[in-house]
């Protein structure tokens, strides 16, 4: 299965140059607003895409379990760091254009800041749908093409690509950003039924977040999150959808899947999983299953 170019955190310091130290208290909060507002009071197994050093994960305090999956090993680590190794942490190392996971398994999933480095968004939906239950809650965060800043640079000439029109636009490589009706679109087409959006990072501009402080900021955008189902023109829309239609349950113990030839069980030792029907074998290194690639 040929899938499209990752974008590899591997050996980053996202989470410190960028959260921590980047000046971004205002969005993180802001986005700490919305997923209390969408996330459900409670569940049984989430997972968490594009989980990176687990900035989001402690919120998610009602689920008794939450896989976090990320293309990179060194984010990861950095995750477990924080969070440590326990039970009701399971670290995942994959491709999310392949979850090894078998069908219809999770109750919800997130997907925050992620979705803007996939060049085949579609194809990464359709997987999402596959490992989720029947009624499970998505909550998926895009970047809005049609936000205002760019509606504004639009008009005065200073970019080269509408705003309005429907196809995503690659304006760093392998960073995208999309139409809203777009997705909503592909949400529907992958058998999710939209139920809320909410429009975040309303006042993501310099001369605001040296103003005025990041909680009092936050607070604002909490109240016009709230316009998200009439307009969206902020850089950052989060959404709720149910999946939606027919589809399987995972049996009781069903867990992983190979990537490679999709088949489950796989066998389990100390130091790696095992597919019994292709051979393919995967690494468990210090507590995180490893699915970028098999082993040599």
């Amino acid at each position: 299965m040929t899938t499209p170019p990752v974008c590899d955190y591997e050996g980053s310091d996202y989470q410190t140059s960028f959260w921590d130290e980047g000046g971004r208290a205002y969005e993180d909060k802001a986005e700490e607003i919305a997923l209390k507002r969408l996330l459900p009071k409670s569940g049984k197994l989430l997972l968490e895409i594009g989980a990176g050093a687990g900035r989001n994960t402690p919120r998610y305090k009602g689920y008794e379990r939450i896989v976090l999956l990320d293309y990179s090993r060194t984010q990861l680590q950095q995750a477990q760091e924080r969070l440590g190794k326990n039970e009701r942490y399971i670290y995942v190392a994959a491709d999310a254009y392949k979850l090894p996971f078998v069908d219809g398994l999770f109750d919800s999933a997130t997907m925050i800041r992620t979705l803007h480095h996939m060049k085949d968004a579609p194809a990464v939906l359709r997987q999402v749908r596959r490992i989720l239950q029947p009624s499970a809650k998505f909550i998926l965060e895009y970047a809005n093409k049609l936000n205002l800043k760019a509606i504004l640079r639009y008009f005065l000439k200073k970019q080269d690509w509408s705003p309005f029109t429907p196809e995503q636009v690659e304006f760093v490589d392998l960073n995208f950003d999309f139409h809203p009706k777009t997705i909503r679109t592909w949400l529907k087409e992958s058998k999710f039924n939209l139920e809320n959006q909410l429009t975040v990072s309303h006042f993501r501009i310099a001369i605001a977040k040296r103003l005025f402080p990041a909680n009092f900021l936050a607070k604002l955008d909490g109240f016009a999150q709230l316009t998200g189902n009439w307009w969206q023109l902020t850089p950052s829309v989060f959404t709720l959808s149910t999946a939606i239609g027919e589809s399987a349950i995972a049996s009781e113990g069903a867990f992983f899947q190979c990537p490679q030839c999709n088949h489950a069980p796989l066998e389990e030792t100390p130091e790696m999983l095992i597919c019994p029907n292709c051979g393919a074998k995967y690494a468990i290194r210090n507590g995180i299953y490893d699915f970028r690639e098999p082993l040599a």
